[in-house]
């Protein structure tokens, strides 16, 4: 089977953006000051990706709404205490969407991160031209559910079998699969590469830049094309 792509749909943070371990970071800091217990590094990467609701239901499930309030209000304010820059796009990001865009294919990103959250960075990182349409956790569902993919491919008038999610979480690839959407993984992000080959996307990349040689070929065989740990197998 064959598959040509009109749609590519990415993750923001640990996709396009190197954010990871400031997202980690300021879990931990809306942590000590709400007074919980300061995860490991794993399960904070673990729900990044998730909206932020969410990955506190799946940290701190004991505590109050209250608490998880405060604890998103802190995290947010820390979060965007650090003024966002072209610089912390991954090498590459803006010439790879530029040629994808030259190339005829439609952009668009499904992010855990708020609106607000990613129309500032979208302006500050220098991109927001470069995509036709964009879903965030709070207006729509929050990763896995398919809705995000489901509006986006609505919007743009794309069929599922014409697009494609690339992501560095297990959450990316579980919203592709719920939206009968093909999927690449990057592990330049949140997940390992064996965590991510497990839901078998059609290849795990080490970076994100690595798409446009995937891409550079007219067609993706999409039943026997499943690489791992950044492999190319065509």
């Amino acid at each position: 089977m064959t598959r040509d792509f009109e749609l590519l749909v990415f993750d923001w943070d640990g996709t396009l953006v190197d954010s990871i371990t400031w997202i980690v970071e300021c879990i931990e800091r809306a942590a000590r000051f709400c007074r919980l217990r300061v995860p490991v590094v794993e399960d904070s990467q673990r729900v990044i990706g998730l909206g932020l609701g969410e990955a506190m239901a799946v940290l701190y499930p004991e505590v109050s709404s209250s608490t998880r309030s405060r604890f998103c209000t802190v995290y947010r304010d820390y979060f965007r205490s650090r003024e966002m820059t072209p610089d912390h796009l991954f090498d590459g990001i803006v010439e790879m969407l530029g040629r994808l865009k030259s190339r005829g294919y439609k952009l668009a990103v499904a992010t855990g991160k708020t609106r607000t959250g990613l129309e500032t960075a979208l302006v500050s990182t220098g991109v927001a031209g470069l995509f036709d349409a964009t879903r965030c956790a709070d207006e729509t569902a929050s990763k896995p559910d398919p809705l995000m993919l489901c509006q986006l491919m609505s919007e743009l008038r794309v069929s599922n079998h014409a697009t494609l999610m690339i992501g560095d979480s297990v959450h990316d690839l579980r919203m592709a699969q719920n939206a009968r959407v093909e999927a690449i993984a990057v592990s330049c992000g949140a997940d390992s590469p064996t965590r991510l080959s497990e839901l078998a996307p059609l290849f795990v990349l080490d970076h994100t830049t690595d798409l446009t040689k995937i891409l550079a070929h007219t067609e993706i065989q999409s039943c026997s094309a499943r690489g791992q740990g950044g492999e190319l197998r065509c």
